[in-house]
């Protein structure tokens, strides 16, 4: 893979928006993944330079006991295949974005969706962290490379150091971690910029 810049990326790089650019050389497949209600599926819609594709579904009272709503009460629906959109970068790399599900209860779709994936961007709540355990554990125990993006709620709290946030998650000193607002085109992909020089960075008997 070429390498990532960090400059500010034009999301309409990719020309009329559903072609692939001509400069395209490195396709990659990302996933991005996190517990429920952390705003993978607002991240992807705020970076694609194609009609992000959503499945998203209406919460309703039957999920109430199945879905964990713990600090997500005004959320009103949830993904329940996947999310897609797709960013070029500069040096020809172009990134497929897999948003995953966040509950336990559409695990059974973890496998099929992190196939062929070179790394994952974990979203985490820093009002929530524990609920990032057990995605922190599917991307592991896949063995995909991954980078940590705390996305910022205004409510979550400030007083964290980035030590005390990575010891919380007990992160290896080389994962990345950066916080993002998912909502913000240059702040999310400032965040998959990290992952891809991270993946970019790796050794190559790990790649």
């Amino acid at each position: 893979m070429a390498s990532a810049t960090s400059s500010t990326v034009d999301i309409t790089a990719g020309g009329d928006g559903i072609h692939l650019p001509d400069t395209a050389r490195d396709l990659v497949k990302i996933l991005v993944t996190g517990p429920f209600g952390v705003g993978k599926t607002t991240l992807i819609g705020s970076v694609s330079e194609i009609r992000p594709l959503h499945t998203e579904e209406q919460l309703t009272e039957a999920s109430a006991p199945v879905d964990d709503l713990a600090g997500v009460r005004d959320k009103s629906t949830t993904t329940v295949a996947i999310d897609f959109g797709r960013i070029s970068l500069p040096g020809g790399i172009v990134l497929y974005l897999f948003g995953t599900p966040g509950q336990e209860r559409f695990r059974s779709l973890w496998d099929d969706i992190a196939h062929g994936a070179l790394g994952a961007l974990v979203l985490v709540d820093a009002r929530r962290i524990d609920a990032s355990f057990d995605v922190l554990g599917l991307v592991e125990e896949g063995g995909l490379p991954y980078a940590v993006a705390f996305n910022t709620f205004p409510d979550a709290p400030r007083h964290h150091t980035p030590e005390q946030l990575r010891a919380a998650l007990d992160l290896e000193p080389t994962t990345p971690m950066v916080t993002c607002d998912a909502r913000e085109a240059d702040s999310s992909i400032d965040a998959l910029l990290a992952l891809v020089q991270h993946l970019i960075d790796r050794p190559a008997e790990h790649r």
